[in-house]
């Protein structure tokens, strides 16, 4: 599949400026890293967004800055408060011989035995902090709760084994929960705390 994003330089500009060429079908953005100095960018929007939900979030893309190539990973999105709609995004270039660390969502499978008997599951967090060569980044990371029970709390530190990734994240790292229904309310509201918290998340333009 094609992970080729066409992008332009542009020149740094006003908040009025950056409204302007959203209204005009183009992205705002910058590029970082490995052997390029931090330059703003112009990208199509509506190619960009194909591009990256063909490809996933993780993908290693490869961005053609008028005409000089190179890979890189997307690192950030910006959204507007209001509307939700993408209005900046980071690419990190990166050196395809040497390890990054990078957020990568997680996904939970199985149907927990918890839920069957009338518990809630609630997913605190959606990505691990994965240090890995670029060419070994997984879309997602699949993680299984079918033996969890009411009342359990699945920890990074009770699966960290079964991964081949360097895992960053530490061992009390909170995955899954499952709860009384009438408790639901209240972990859920310590989850979005924790989720506020480690908000560089799995990245897909919308």
């Amino acid at each position: 599949m094609g992970t080729v994003i066409k992008a332009t330089k542009r020149e740094p500009g006003s908040q009025s400026k950056l409204t302007k060429i959203r209204k005009n079908g183009k992205l705002a953005g910058v590029i970082y890293g490995y052997n390029t100095e931090s330059t703003p960018i112009l990208l199509d929007y509506a190619e960009t967004e194909k591009t990256v939900r063909r490809n996933g979030h993780s993908a290693i893309f490869e961005i053609d800055l008028d005409g000089k190539k190179m890979k890189a990973v997307l690192t950030d999105i910006q959204r507007d408060a209001i509307k939700g709609k993408v209005k900046h995004v980071d690419f990190l270039a990166i050196n395809m011989s040497l390890d990054l660390e990078m957020d990568v969502p997680f996904t939970l499978v199985g149907e927990a035995v918890g839920v069957n008997e009338g518990g809630v599951l609630t997913q605190p967090n959606h990505t691990l902090k994965l240090k890995l060569n670029p060419t070994d980044i997984p879309e997602t990371i699949e993680i299984d709760i079918s033996q969890l029970k009411i009342g359990d709390t699945l920890a990074l530190g009770a699966v960290r084994n079964q991964f081949k990734f360097e895992i960053l994240n530490e061992d009390e790292y909170t995955l899954a929960i499952i709860t009384h229904p009438a408790r639901s309310e209240e972990v859920s509201n310590v989850g979005s705390e924790e989720v506020a918290a480690t908000k560089t998340e799995a990245l897909e333009v919308k």
